[in-house]
């Protein structure tokens, strides 16, 4: 029933015109904030493996994924939680798993088949699907094709505001935007580390969390060297 109620308020929000605020986490503690901050969406995306673990693009497991799911899960208690699919495991028994570990939806990318299956299992689908040099009428009908085959939510990669406008505006379920999204889409999507500047190479931050840290350990490692007690720690 909460997957069910969570995905119904996103459509609603699609309907009186509410931008969807979206935002990737993937630990308890950054759960916690972006829920606390007003996120409608927290996506526990598999770029984990590459952005806290060091990993290939294709080397993340479901197992890990099922690992991060239950950390955000504890984290978020108004929000949906949508996760990823690891791109070597897009079916229908590693989507039930995610669901049972706590996710209100699954994101995945793939056909319309691959989605009426997960959807027929009983897991709602967040639909992920690319922009470039399609024309607009071609991923209107793709758009198309995956809302008629039962997802919940589409993620509109590299839309421009020619397609994504377009898009959006010919399917009833919301259409958000990570990548080469803008305004035109119902919501947009962004790493929270990204946004708060934790990611060094990530530009136009709304904060630089990276330098304050660097500072911050600096400062921790002079008082150690000095033989001071460092702070927050008693005696």
């Amino acid at each position: 029933m909460l997957a069910f109620a969570a995905s119904m308020n996103l459509q609603e929000m699609k309907r009186a015109g509410r931008k969807i605020v979206g935002v990737v986490a993937w630990d308890y503690q950054m759960a916690q904030i972006a829920d606390r901050a007003g996120a409608d969406l927290i996506s526990v995306g598999d770029s984990v493996g590459v952005n806290l673990w060091g990993q290939a693009p294709d080397e993340i497991t479901i197992e890990e994924m099922l690992i991060v799911c239950r950390a955000v899960r504890r984290g978020v208690k108004r929000a949906v939680v949508s996760v990823d699919l690891p791109a070597h495991e897009q079916n229908v028994e590693a989507a039930r798993r995610l669901k049972e570990c706590g996710a209100d939806m699954v994101k995945l990318i793939g056909s319309a088949d691959l989605v009426r299956s997960v959807v027929a299992s009983g897991v709602p689908v967040f639909a992920e699907f690319h922009g470039g040099k399609d024309e607009p009428e071609m991923l209107v009908e793709h758009a198309k094709r995956l809302e008629d085959a039962g997802a919940t939510l589409l993620d509109f990669r590299h839309s421009g505001p020619v397609a994504g406008e377009a898009v959006a505006r010919a399917v009833k379920i919301p259409v958000i935007g990570g990548l080469g999204g803008g305004p035109w889409l119902d919501g947009r999507m962004r790493m929270a580390l990204a946004a708060i500047g934790y990611i060094p190479s990530q530009t136009e931050q709304y904060a630089n969390v990276a330098k304050t840290a660097h500072e911050a350990l600096r400062a921790y490692a002079d008082d150690v060297r000095a033989g001071k007690q460092i702070k927050g720690q008693r005696a």
